[in-house]
């Protein structure tokens, strides 16, 4: 695995935590702490590697699911956990790879089959 790779997406998170996007509330109807599956590194057709457990999403963050996809539209790296200012995007360039992320708050561990 790429190092670089690695901390370039540290790098894309943190632009996102830092970047002030909106939510409307009606995105999030639930204003209580919500439970959400994390896991730092999943590739497909592998358990979770590095980060798995649970975070509670504070009222100003989300749960959140990530993909990277590779050039090619195959998946290649799969993230969970909790993000503020969590916004659903789709297809953002990163280098050679596509990423799609998708945020809820609905009910605790619903991002766990996003």
């Amino acid at each position: 695995m790429d190092t670089a790779l690695l901390l370039g997406l540290l790098v894309l998170l943190c632009c996102f935590r830092g970047s002030r996007i909106s939510a409307d509330e009606d995105d999030y109807p639930s204003a209580q702490l919500v439970q959400c599956r994390m896991c730092h590194l999943q590739f497909p057709g592998e358990k979770c590697s590095r980060g798995r457990g649970l975070c509670v999403a504070t009222m100003e963050e989300a749960c959140i699911t990530g993909k990277i996809f590779k050039k090619d539209g195959g998946l290649w790296l799969t993230f969970r956990g909790c993000l503020k200012n969590c916004a659903n995007v789709s297809g953002i360039r990163w280098s050679i790879y596509s990423v799609t992320l998708w945020c809820c708050r609905g009910y605790d561990l619903c991002n766990e089959d996003l």
